[in-house]
């Protein structure tokens, strides 16, 4: 148990929020090709689970095995035995932390959606039990795929993966609405992403997409696959220097809060937007993406009563045309003063215009660590309210309107 202390010590002292995995085949049996039955030998998992009580070691949630979902990966167990261990562990875990003042979740079931077999798995166990639904995502298929890139750059590609979202939320809402959704891992490209695309500045654009995607359909924690490992972490694996996905987590944790407020629009769908309460303060936060290689996109806020975004795009190489946009909200603002309005931006390009560049640039600065190598400063500019905002063609833009009175963010 060395390796657990050594990393509950590290957990300790970066204030991490763990999740635990445990292994759903322990004593099970493969009964044909892929697929594995015979009862759960819950044995190790207790004893693990009482040596963590008994060194007072702070977990999370528990998560009962990985990719064992619909037919699996590898390896596949039925929704309905899935369930009965479910029930299983949860009296294991009530037992364990009865005179314990920190009683953990229980998450399920770690693996790829597939419908009938969650609603089978929600059926089974019924309230109480599951705490968090988790699923799997890599939608942008194997990381060897020479297309990834072109993937990654196409609005009707990225949207794809709604359904998946939509069809989870459907499934929780009438089967288990006691419980959330979460994407318990996701990298991208699967077999540690692409080399030179999940580590470098393009990814962010599908990174930031999938983050604004899933809070919209009410995901409540969303796993990076992985800090370090693969071409897909966020760190590099030699150097531990900070991939640009870092530092586009690290705006979004810093910036995006947790009410999510909805932005419909009939823009050009190379321009993603999304829209939060923001983190911490008063205000709202704009998320805005664009995925066109040649237009720029001049967008006017007016903080209103009915926010209203007029968007101009300029196409490279063309006349520039106005279009008027009227953008369908849930949300209603209104000046929260008479003093000064202004808003803050923080603009991320690719460092001399390559996507596969492993340095992100804000405010045309490039994010490098310091000499005492820790995170530089992420500043944003102040501009007044009232100016044009502009969004360059590839590049992705955080907008903090500090006082934009939003009702849901109340």
């Amino acid at each position: 148990m060395n390796r657990w202390d050594e990393l509950n010590h590290l957990f300790s002292r970066t204030g991490a929020i763990v999740t635990f995995g445990l292994n759903a085949l322990y004593g099970r049996h493969q009964i044909r090709k892929g697929v594995w039955g015979g009862a759960w030998d819950s044995s190790n998992a207790c004893d693990f689970m009482n040596y963590t009580v008994l060194k007072g070691y702070k977990i999370d949630s528990w998560e009962y095995g990985n990719e064992l979902s619909g037919s699996g990966v590898s390896a596949s167990v039925s929704a309905e035995l899935y369930g009965k261990d479910l029930i299983k562990l949860k009296d294991v875990v009530n037992n364990l932390y009865k005179n314990s003042d920190l009683k953990p979740s229980l998450v399920a079931p770690g693996g790829f959606f597939d419908k009938q077999w969650y609603a089978k798995l929600l059926q089974v166990t019924g309230s109480g039990i599951v705490n968090f639904v988790t699923h799997h995502i890599y939608n942008l298929g194997a990381g060897m795929d020479p297309n990834l890139v072109n993937k990654i750059l196409d609005p009707h590609y990225l949207s794809k993966v709604s359904e998946t979202f939509s069809n989870l939320s459907q499934t929780i809402q009438q089967n288990g609405p006691w419980a959330s959704a979460w994407v318990g891992e996701s990298g991208g490209a699967y077999n540690s992403g692409g080399r030179h695309v999940s580590d470098t500045f393009v990814n962010s654009f599908w990174y930031l997409d999938q983050l604004g995607m899933a809070s919209r359909y009410n995901t409540k924690v969303y796993c990076r696959q992985t800090l370090v490992g693969g071409h897909y972490g966020l760190l590099n694996t030699t150097t531990l220097v900070p991939n640009p996905d870092y530092y586009s987590a690290l705006l979004w944790h810093r910036l995006m809060g947790k009410g999510v407020l909805a932005v419909g629009s009939n823009a050009s769908p190379f321009l993603r937007s999304y829209a939060h309460c923001s983190k911490g303060r008063a205000g709202i936060t704009l998320l805005l993406i664009n995925l066109s290689n040649q237009t720029d996109f001049i967008i006017s806020v007016q903080n209103s009563m009915d926010m209203r975004l007029t968007v101009e795009e300029n196409i490279s190489g063309e006349n520039s045309f106005v279009r008027g946009l009227k953008r369908s909200v849930s949300w209603v603002g209104s000046r929260a003063s008479d003093e000064p309005l202004y808003r803050e931006e923080y603009h991320l390009t690719a460092k001399d215009g390559n996507l596969q560049s492993r340095t992100m640039v804000l405010n045309g600065i490039p994010l490098e660590l310091t000499e005492d190598e820790n995170i530089p400063n992420l500043d944003p500019v102040r501009l007044d309210v009232n100016s044009p905002l502009y969004i360059n063609p590839l590049s992705i833009s955080f907008i903090v309107f500090p006082n934009f009175d939003a009702p849901a963010c109340a």
